[in-house]
């Protein structure tokens, strides 16, 4: 087949860490690939109010590589605005959204009513972008696709899923319209990770699409349990609390993992109270004993990490945490800690040099988890400065993304060069970094797209 003109606009996920949105389109017609939130600064986020370039009635079809919401997160407002086609996934990333997206339009509104209620947001009144209803409204529209199954999400286009380890269900996805084999990435996991399966080898491609989160990144030698032990065992010991903002999806179930291993080996007391206050959470736990086989735990040790924990559901049991006096652990969400429950238990426990707050990840610029992974005094929460007293510890290791040379690992496993790499979803540094070592290491054409650019492929 010829080779014909494909175009890719890049509405998200260009120079930055979020938000991803990819839209191809091709002979009059369009599909998003992802479908994410801004999320950071400020100046990112208010874009999740901008319309879109292209009216939502007019795309075709989306497909999300998974469902963490800086990839899914805007689908419930493209729906609200008019899209009405079919969003394709894997029956695990379906599954993850059915608990993500309500529960994010219920914490944009549970945020606007709190704003309003408190009198510190800048509009009157706060409006939430979607509300939990547009949330389950826009579930409706998602139809799953098996890994490694070719499907048609519009006449003449395929597209296949692959693993690409991260979280459950994530997958990279080759598109093929026009005559041509686009490859995206979407988010690749660790070949070493402690619950995903690694990032399967990728296909032939003409033109690829890659994430760099961590392109300018090395993870360290040491692992999760070496460096989580001694943290919990230092608050444990002077009888504070760690309060532990986890993603939700992969994050959240990695820690309780570790956390049921050190105490079965004895390395902390099982006797010290873990929580996991995230229904979120909770519910995403309960995923990996459907999905035996798409990750690497079995089905024992899925119960440990399940019971590991009390969890608390229920705002009352949230609140009632404060009430337990003694060392405990406490994980709760947001990762980067822009948002829900986790920020009510920073007001807490920041002001206290006995506690400790454990940031298990990327902290994306801009966000909470950022300021105080930078060692700020003071951290802004529901209109307030707090005082910052409590310990902060940074996991190195607790990441879910490929570094820069497992992400050069997976690039040179493609069966041959393609004609051109766009390096996007990453901070500029990141991005420019690894754009560099595609270019001098492996000797392709690769770029770094701006936001709202469009290249012929």
């Amino acid at each position: 087949m010829n080779r014909m003109n494909v175009h890719i606009r890049f509405l998200g996920g260009a120079g930055t860490v979020t938000g991803s949105k990819y839209l191809v389109e091709f002979n009059g017609q369009s599909l998003l690939i992802d479908c994410g939130l801004f999320q950071g600064y400020k100046q990112l986020r208010l874009r999740n109010r901008d319309p879109l370039p292209v009216m939502p009635h007019h795309i075709g079809a989306v497909l999300l590589t998974h469902a963490h919401l800086d990839h899914s997160g805007y689908l419930p407002l493209l729906a609200k605005e008019g899209f009405h086609g079919k969003v394709w996934t894997t029956p695990a990333t379906r599954d993850l959204a059915q608990i993500l997206l309500p529960d994010s339009g219920h914490i944009q509104e549970e945020d606007a009513h709190f704003a309003n209620r408190k009198g510190f947001s800048k509009h009157a009144p706060a409006l939430p972008l979607y509300t939990e209803a547009d949330a389950l409204n826009s579930l409706k529209l998602i139809r799953t696709q098996p890994m490694g199954e070719a499907f048609e999400p519009l006449p003449g286009w395929t597209a296949r899923f692959s693993g690409a380890g991260h979280i459950l269900g994530a997958a990279s996805l080759l598109l093929e319209v026009g005559g041509q084999r686009i490859l995206f990435s979407g988010d690749l996991g660790r070949p070493d990770d402690s619950l995903m399966n690694p990032p399967e080898p990728p296909p032939a491609a003409d033109v690829v699409v890659c994430e760099s989160t961590y392109g300018d990144r090395e993870h360290p030698d040491e692992d999760v349990l070496a460096e989580l032990a001694p943290a919990l065992q230092r608050v444990a010991a002077r009888g504070g609390t760690a309060v532990v903002p986890v993603f939700a999806v992969g994050r959240a179930q990695a820690l309780l993992h570790a956390i049921a291993q050190l105490k079965a080996s004895g390395a902390l007391p099982h006797s010290l109270p873990v929580y996991l206050d995230s229904p979120m959470a909770i519910h995403t736990t309960g995923l990996f004993a459907r999905h035996l086989g798409e990750h690497r735990l079995n089905a024992a040790e899925c119960h440990a990490m399940e019971t590991v924990a009390t969890m608390t559901r229920t705002a009352d049991e949230s609140k009632a945490i404060a009430r337990h006096h003694g060392p405990k652990v406490i994980l709760s969400a947001s990762g980067m800690a822009t948002g829900g429950r986790v920020l009510h238990h920073l007001a807490q426990h920041l002001g206290d040099h006995r506690n400790m707050v454990l940031l298990t990840g990327y902290q994306s610029p801009g966000t909470r988890g950022a300021t105080l992974a930078s060692g700020s005094p003071r951290v802004r929460i529901h209109g307030q400065d707090i005082t910052v007293r409590a310990e902060v510890v940074q996991l190195a290791s607790a990441s879910a993304h490929a570094d820069a040379s497992q992400l050069m690992d997976w690039l040179r496993a493609l069966p041959a060069a393609p004609r051109r790499v766009f390096v996007t979803h990453g901070d500029p540094g990141a991005s420019d970094a690894l754009r560099h070592r595609i270019e001098t290491e492996l000797g392709w054409h690769a770029l770094v797209p701006e936001h709202n650019s469009t290249w012929n492929t």
